[in-house]
């Protein structure tokens, strides 16, 4: 399979391997979790390096996340991101510390886009479960490159579509060109094309918004004719400076308008002829330094005929033609996913202006098709909060319990992308939905990255992990996978797999651990060969020291691990 080579790709191949794992530290002060103690189990929302957040996330969701959504920086040369990775190369290095940040200017540019998303995509591959779904929005500035780097990381083979969405009404300009670009696109992959679940169906109410001339007509006011209800979006005028008197002399006249009776009339361009009652509207200057006109779009015949289909606008100059669009589907036109719609909501539910967040509809509809009602949603680019809106207004309507992982690495973290999340649970003021008006409920732990887990470091007492996430950093290191549900029970039993039962007999204080206390006993020996013996499992116990041989332990079906030297891959697990 073809493969993308670009500078740094030598350096960056392995990274995601070297990121150490670290813990993520509650601030219950910026959580929202009401009676309920912050916690890890609960909606998440990081502040830090998605990079690091992601390694951390590994121990206790790999493998779990059903459906991953992410708005990358779209690396159009205007965003002037940064790109710091800590990759141990001299080389490297020197490179990264001659362009930064990353602009326009930068050709090399789409090189530091590429080593920016390559370990990250690596570590959510890692998190995807094998039937997920992952979503990644995307213009055309890295989108081809894009492509090929999930090919290589996720399999050609596991590529289900790219989606093409309007986001821009009226169409960005294109100065070489004059066309006018007004859609992104959204590459989707899953993590095993025989694993992936077939999507739930969309509804027709869904599938309406996402038709073409619907999205056409979503920012224009609906008015109402004798004959019914109609927009409008284009002038009579031909755009184009080839048309103009010399090469459709037949399209080039000036109309004359009565408001009063709708009545029309026309004159030759060097007539001076006036009708008492009657606006004179000319064709409009063509744009081209030569005084000419350009031509109208109708000629004279078809505008007597159809006259219906035109809308007089009266403006400081006059009036201004507009051609009538009624072939649409006007009902759901609040509810259309446009940029736009994405831009109203933030702005109604913080009175504040974020660039380009994406719409709540789009993301909601991206999680409706892919996921069941209990799914983990992962957003490593939170941005404004989008993603976790989407999910708890998606819970609301049918009762699901699904839950978010927000990451986000910009010191507005809190102010905006927790603040959006808090309103919207609470209720936004003013909203013209009830529903978001009276809140959407539900909770989230606010985190931050802590220490790396340090093995050595547990020696001295300096940096001792929670129990619990040493118990996900031993079971994900131990079989590659996070165990569901870890917790300490009272014989140290923190979660299972099919064949394996793992022990923990550990306490986070240097006290306990220099005590006989922390030792795997004969005493507890037999209890674990009692429990594995009724379960047909076998047992590996993670502990500081031991007071029975390991010979005595294999017959009873145990294996020692020694805290801290002994946290390692099991082959057969």
């Amino acid at each position: 399979m073809p493969t993308l080579d670009f500078k740094g790709k030598q350096f960056i191949y392995g990274h995601h391997l070297t990121v150490p794992i670290r813990t993520l530290k509650i601030n219950a002060d910026k959580s929202l979790t009401g009676d309920n103690d912050p916690s890890l189990n609960d909606n998440l929302i990081i502040h830090g390096d998605n990079l690091h957040v992601l390694k951390a996330l590994l121990p206790k969701y790999a493998g779990k996340i059903k459906c991953i959504y992410i708005d990358p920086p779209y690396n159009t040369g205007n965003e002037n991101w940064v790109y710091n990775d800590n990759v141990n190369s001299p080389i490297m290095q020197a490179w990264l510390e001659k362009h930064s940040p990353v602009d326009h200017e930068d050709l090399e540019r789409h090189d530091k886009w590429l080593c920016m998303m390559w370990p990250r995509l690596h570590l959510l591959r890692e998190l995807l479960a094998d039937d997920g779904t992952i979503f990644i929005s995307i213009d055309d500035n890295e989108r081809h490159r894009l492509r090929m780097l999930m090919d290589e990381i996720f399999g050609v083979e596991n590529f289900l579509n790219c989606f093409a969405w309007i986001n821009n009404l009226k169409g960005r300009q294109i100065a070489k060109s004059g066309a006018a670009r007004t859609h992104e696109s959204i590459l989707t992959y899953t993590k095993s094309v025989e694993n992936a679940i077939t999507w739930h169906p969309i509804s027709i109410k869904k599938a309406t918004q996402l038709m073409p001339d619907a999205y056409k007509m979503a920012e224009y006011e609906i008015l109402y004719d004798e004959i019914g209800a109609y927009v409008v979006k284009n002038e009579l005028h031909n755009t184009n400076s080839k048309f103009n008197e010399k090469t459709r002399p037949n399209l080039v006249f000036n109309i004359h308008y009565c408001p009063k009776t709708n009545e029309v009339r026309f004159t030759d361009m060097d007539s001076n002829e006036q009708y008492e009652g009657f606006a004179c509207i000319f064709p409009k200057p063509c744009n081209d330094g030569v005084h000419r006109f350009q031509a109208w779009r109708w000629g004279q015949d078809k505008i007597r005929s159809e006259l219906h289909d035109l809308h007089f606008e009266k403006n400081n100059d006059g009036f201004r033609v507009y051609t009538k669009i009624r072939n649409f589907e006007f009902t759901n036109f609040k509810d259309l996913i446009t940029n736009i719609s994405g831009s109203n909501t933030l702005l109604k539910s913080l009175g504040i202006e974020f660039p380009n967040p994406k719409p709540v509809e789009l993301v909601k509809l991206l999680i409706e098709i892919s996921t069941p009602e209990n799914a983990i949603i992962l957003d490593s680019f939170a941005g404004s909060g989008t993603t976790a809106q989407s999910v708890l207004a998606l819970n609301k309507e049918d009762d699901g319990n699904r839950k978010f992982i927000l990451i986000e690495c910009e010191d507005y973290a809190d102010t905006i992308t927790a603040e959006r999340v808090r309103r919207v649970i609470n209720g936004v003021e003013n909203a013209k939905d009830e529903t978001l008006r009276n809140g959407l409920g539900s909770s989230f732990t606010y985190c931050t990255l802590g220490e790396p887990i340090d093995e050595e470091g547990m020696l001295t007492g300096e940096n001792l992990p929670s129990y619990e996430a040493l118990a996900d950093y031993i079971a994900y290191t131990a079989t590659g996978n996070a165990l569901t549900a870890i917790a300490k029970r009272e014989d140290y039993c923190f979660g299972e797999t099919d064949d394996i039962r793992f022990y923990l007999i550990y306490e986070p204080t240097l006290q306990f651990l220099e005590s006989s206390a922390s030792a795997l006993d004969g005493e507890r020996a037999e209890q674990i060969a009692k429990a594995c013996k009724e379960t047909g499992k076998k047992a590996y116990v993670y502990a500081p020291q031991k007071f029975v041989s390991q010979k005595e332990l294999t017959d009873m079906g145990i294996t020692f691990c020694q805290l801290p030297y002994n946290i390692h891959r099991i082959a057969d697990a």
